[in-house]
């Protein structure tokens, strides 16, 4: 069975009729948004990002996490308030991300979370990872948890390459990682987690490429992902885009620095489609919200469909409908990006 199909199955197993239906009325209420301008979901998220927790390990120069820069309060979600969420959203959600900011696996009931999503309610569960805490005891906890997905961060080939932006990691850490997790899926006969290796293209790593889709190979990854660096300050500091046109989000103007390739069209799926939630239960529009300056609400006391459906909800949606661009972060998202 080829990985993709594979993938597929596995999501599929856990659709209903009612997931879908929710998503059908999410879809058409969006497509209602950009003939009318109107600022219903008309339904549930379909996917969430719950934050587990905002500390990390590593040092990492783009992420508030890494750079311990955050404005906002900094800590680990209540599995009381994870479960509630849960309970409240399982009925519908198609998709779960846990993870936002900070390294999942140091959250210390992560297995059980995961597994309360996963496995008690069903639905289809993913986390991404900079792989440093997968070892053979937690590499069989996290295929008992029924974790679905796992992304494992892997930004170069040789440690020199890694740690230029992976600051204070160990690669050859992760690589016995992502060794583990594959062996305890093969002992424990389990089809899951559908195992993903991403490598983020920056200019420092841009020559390993084609290095790390062997890497990949002879690792057994399921998936090797290239994906593009988000840059906070793209128009100055261009130490990290790749002159790789292709895995760029950024290009060069007739002015001699560099614009984000997005058309920035004044409207926005991620809005109807998902959802962030943080640790402490703050409800954000996306996941460049990373700092939380635009918050629908609390979830810790209220409820999904209170705080989707309220005013702070729909004059985010509104505005954005109206002039994208007014929004910092909005300018510097890959949504509405041409393909190359």
């Amino acid at each position: 069975m080829k990985p993709s199909f594979r993938y597929s199955v596995l999501f599929i197993k856990k659709l209903t009729i009612r997931k879908v239906l929710n998503a059908l009325s999410v879809y058409f209420y969006y497509l209602l948004s950009i003939v009318f301008k109107t600022t219903n979901r008309g339904g549930y998220p379909v996917s969430l990002s719950i934050e587990p927790g905002t500390s990390c390990n590593l040092r990492c120069k783009e992420c508030p996490s890494g750079q311990r820069s955050f404005t906002r309060p900094t800590g680990q979600i209540d599995v009381k308030l994870f479960k509630k969420i849960i309970d409240e959203s399982a009925p519908f959600l198609t998709n779960l991300i846990i993870y936002f900011q900070g390294e999942p696996f140091l959250h210390k009931q992560f297995f059980d979370i995961v597994k309360y999503a996963a496995i008690e309610k069903k639905i289809f569960t993913h986390t991404s990872t900079n792989g440093h805490y997968l070892s053979p005891d937690n590499a069989r906890k996290t295929i008992e948890s029924g974790l679905d997905k796992l992304i494992i961060s892997l930004d170069g080939t040789t440690q020199d390459v890694y740690e230029k932006y992976r600051v204070s990691g160990n690669m050859s850490k992760v690589i016995e990682g992502i060794k583990n997790i594959i062996e305890a899926r093969t002992l424990l006969k389990s089809k899951t987690p559908f195992i993903e290796l991403q490598f983020i293209v920056f200019k420092h790593n841009e020559h390993q490429i084609e290095d790390v889709k062997q890497f990949a190979k002879q690792l057994g990854v399921d998936k090797l992902a290239l994906k593009t660096a988000q840059i906070y300050n793209y128009d100055s500091d261009t130490d990290l885009i790749p002159t790789l046109d292709k895995y760029s989000r950024y290009r060069k103007n007739d002015a001699g620095t560099y614009e984000i390739k997005s058309t920035l069209p004044n409207r926005c799926k991620r809005l109807w489609e998902s959802a962030v939630i943080t640790w402490d239960g703050k409800m954000l529009p996306c996941c460049f919200d990373k700092d939380a300056a635009f918050q629908y609400g609390n979830l810790s006391s209220s409820s999904m469909k209170i705080t989707d459906g309220n005013s702070n909800a729909n004059e985010f949606r509104k505005a954005v409908l109206h002039n994208r661009k007014q929004f910092e972060m909005c300018r510097n998202c890959t949504s509405g990006l041409k393909k190359h």
